[in-house]
This record gives structure tokens, C-alpha cells and sequence, in this order.
């Protein structure tokens, strides 16, 4: 067999997997007429609440970015700026595309030297300098998030407390800003940062709302907007919505505690034939060489790891939820 058609194999492959995950990744039947059916009933419900609901999900919805963007960037650079920012490190971006050149050349260098061969340690090496460091951004965002949404719920009680004690609103996000540690605090002491040198306070919390990407964030700028536009007790209003996110969290735990054992025999399971192979390799190379030389193996190879990571991405995707 050829090297063309070793290609053509691959190609092949490749383009199945790409179909497979283009039939799983589409919207489910279910959900979508669920979500008809729910928008159904609020356009004719005469439940004010049911009204203020769906004002909020037709923001929020208006607010997703778009496919390979994040709201409020224009380019890559700027969306990987904004993610850097989301992280709360002070690194900048020169210093993670250092960062992931330093990674990429250092498991180049390795593989190379365990292998002998220059593609298949590029190869390792451009999948290291690109995911290694994405993976690790994506960790301290998630972790930030986390800590934000935690937090966020005592920050509008704060904010409650003190409107119910005739603080203006304003400078209710100072004492919140003060006293509520970790990403709270700062995010509000940036808002009331930009309100103090000329802002409004819908573009300063819309600003902060664009760059974090946080859904209980955007409730919380558009509860402000529509009581500003309709009236009434503002107090009142924030302390449904401080526990409508308190019970939106217990929901996310509850979901988390009962997928945990399926997500951790997925992922078991999607990655131990990868890891297995990679330790044989790197323990006794002679032993499993032949997947590098032989055509045979190199096809039946390729198509195991294929298969096995349409598997893992099935897996995965099963035990995936959304709030």
C-alpha cells in the first residue's frame, strides 16, 4: 500500500468523524420543541412574571457569540486577549505564545530523541505548544467562574440590605466592591471604577457583562435595565433574582453529583487505549514499533484511534447537560 493511499484513508476516516459530530452536535428535537412550547406561553401569558422572563431570555440569547468568536471581539487576537483577561492571571499575550512555543519545542525535542523520527515529534509538538496551554487557560477560567457565581448570590443580598437601607444604588456597589472578596469584589470595583470617571451604570456593568460571558452576571444587568425602564421595588426584584441564582447553582451540583460517575467512566475509558499505547511506546519502543514501519498497522491503527475517539466524543457528549 502506498503512501497516496494511506492518505486517502486517512482523509476518509477524517471526513466520517467529521460527519459523525456534526449529526451529534445538533440542536435536540426535544429540547427545541420544549423551548417552542415555552415561548409559546410566554407570548400570550398575562403573568407579568412570565413577560420579564422572556425579555431575559431573548437578551441573553442575544448575547451568545457567534461560532469560533466571543462576544465583544472582532479577531482571534482579541478573543484570546479577552479569554487571558477572563482568567484574572497577569499574563499577557506575548507571554502565553511564549509560553506555547517553549511547550511545543520542548515535546518536540523529546519525542524526537526517544523516536528518531522529526514529523512524529512536530506532530506531538504543535498538539502540545496549542492544547496544553488552552487546556490550562480553560482550567483557571472555569475556576474563576465558579468562584464568581458562588460569591454572587451574597453580593446581591449586600446590595439589598443596603438599597433597603436608603444606599442609592450606586453606592451600594461601592460596599460590595469592599467588602465581598475574591472576583466579585473586583469586578465591582471596577464597575464603580468606571462609573466614578464619567460612566453610566448600564455601560459600566454592560462592559464588565461582555467581558466576563457569565449568565447570572447578564440577569443581573438586565434585571437592572427593565426596572429602570418599567419601575418598581428594586430591592424586592434583586432579592428573586439572589434566589433564583441559588437555585440555579444547588440545580448545577445536583446534576454534577449524579453525571460524575458516568463523565469519570467515560472519560476512563475514551483515554486509557491512548495512554496505554503511549506508555508501551515509551517503556519499550521495539515492542510496538512496528505501528510506525508496518502499512498494515499503521491503517489499522489509525482507524482504532479513530473509532475510539468518536467513541470517547459519544461518551461525552451523553453525559453532557446544560442549565
Amino acid at each position: 500500500m502506498n503512501p497516496i493511499q494511506l492518505i486517502l484513508i486517512a482523509a476518509g476516516l477524517m471526513a466520517t468523524m467529521v460527519l459523525l459530530f456534526l449529526a451529534l452536535s445538533g440542536p435536540s428535537p426535544a429540547k427545541e420543541s420544549a423551548r417552542r412550547m415555552k415561548a409559546l406561553r410566554y407570548r400570550h401569558s398575562q403573568s407579568t412574571n412570565d413577560r420579564v422572563e422572556a425579555q431575559m431570555r431573548k437578551a441573553v440569547a442575544a448575547r451568545r457569540p457567534k461560532a469560533r468568536r466571543i462576544a465583544g471581539s472582532n479577531s482571534r487576537i482579541e478573543a484570546l486577549e479577552l479569554r487571558l483577561l477572563r482568567s484574572g492571571m497577569s499574563w499577557t499575550l506575548t507571554q502565553y505564545l511564549y509560553g506555547s512555543l517553549g511547550i511545543g519545542a520542548f515535546v518536540t525535542a523529546i519525542i524526537y530523541l526517544k523516536s528518531g523520527a522529526p514529523l512524529l515529534g512536530l506532530a506531538f509538538g504543535l498538539f502540545a505548544g496549542a492544547g496544553i496551554p488552552h487546556m490550562a487557560l480553560n482550567m483557571m477560567i472555569n475556576r474563576r467562574t465558579n468562584a464568581f457565581i458562588t460569591k454572587f448570590p451574597d453580593a446581591i443580598e449586600l446590595l439589598v440590605r443596603g438599597l433597603r437601607s436608603g444606599l442609592p444604588v450606586t453606592e451600594t456597589l461601592g460596599v460590595v466592591a469592599r467588602e465581598v472578596p475574591g472576583p466579585v469584589g473586583e469586578e465591582f470595583k471596577l464597575v464603580t471604577e468606571r462609573i466614578k470617571i464619567g460612566k453610566t451604570m448600564e455601560d459600566a456593568l454592560q462592559e464588565t457583562a461582555d467581558r466576563m460571558g457569565i449568565a447570572e452576571f447578564n440577569f443581573f444587568c438586565i434585571t437592572l435595565a427593565i426596572q429602570r425602564e418599567t419601575g418598581g421595588n428594586l430591592a424586592e426584584t434583586l432579592a428573586n433574582l439572589a434566589d433564583v441564582l441559588r437555585k440555579r447553582a444547588q440545580m448545577k451540583l445536583k446534576i454534577r453529583a449524579m453525571s460524575s460517575e458516568s463523565k469519570a467512566s467515560a472519560y476512563i475509558v475514551g483515554s486509557l487505549p491512548f495512554i496505554v499505547f503511549g506508555l508501551i511506546w515509551w517503556v519499550n519502543a521495539k515492542y510496538i514499533g512496528q505501528f510506525f514501519v508496518d502499512e498494515r498497522l499503521m491503517v489499522a491503527g489509525l482507524a482504532g484511534g479513530v473509532w475510539m475517539g468518536i467513541g470517547a466524543f459519544i461518551m461525552a457528549k451523553m453525559v453532557s447537560f446544560e442549565i
